[in-house]
């Protein structure tokens, strides 16, 4: 995925901020008084950019699942006649970087799913089965023995490990985030070559 260098926009800001708190309290351990606060506006301040909480966990849920989807993408074009093996290397490398960078989102996904509505919900789920079917051709090209459901029960644990890091501790309990991308990098190729074996 591709890095920002510009400054977040307000409507961003505010995602951002309640995705921290939703993560840190829970969606309705949350007013719209504290996201605005948060952000420096007041909380009908909000109503300008999101019509509610709702709208906000939507789009937070709704969107990083096609960040996700959107970003294995262009790995894959980007890797277009490169070795399967440093294609997965990238996939893995995209997923750690939504996973160490995008840790209130996990947690929120976690707890939160449940409330959107039914429609979002399920473009969430359509978005991560395309996610994960990404990444099981990708795995089945690099581990050609492996079948496609035994593929993607192995695509679905890497997530949950890398998935894992809200649970890791505080950012700055870790050793450093090189050295914990490195690690959980070693780990998913680890976990997959297993699978594979």
């Amino acid at each position: 995925m591709s890095t920002r260098t510009d400054a977040p926009t307000r409507r961003e800001q505010i995602l951002k901020e309640a995705a921290r708190l939703f993560a840190e309290r829970g969606f309705h351990g949350v007013g719209v008084d504290e996201i605005g606060a948060a952000v420096g506006i007041s909380g009908p301040g909000l109503y300008r950019h999101f019509p509610g909480k709702d709208a906000m966990l939507a789009e937070l849920l709704v969107g990083i699942s096609g960040q996700l989807l959107t970003g294995a993408k262009q790995r894959l074009k980007e890797a277009d006649g490169v070795a399967p093996g440093v294609v997965l290397d990238s996939l893995i490398e995209g997923h750690i970087d939504f996973a160490l960078d995008d840790r209130p989102l996990i947690t929120l996904h976690d707890r939160e799913l449940d409330r959107l509505r039914d429609s979002d919900r399920k473009l969430v789920r359509q978005l991560q089965r395309q996610y994960v079917e990404l990444w099981v051709g990708i795995v089945r090209e690099v581990y050609p023995d492996l079948g496609e459901p035994a593929a993607r029960s192995a695509v679905h644990s890497v997530f949950g490990l890398l998935n894992s890091t809200p649970h890791l501790g505080r950012a700055g309990s870790l050793p450093g985030r090189g050295a914990t991308a490195e690690l959980l990098h070693r780990m998913a190729r680890g976990a997959l070559a297993a699978a594979g074996a």
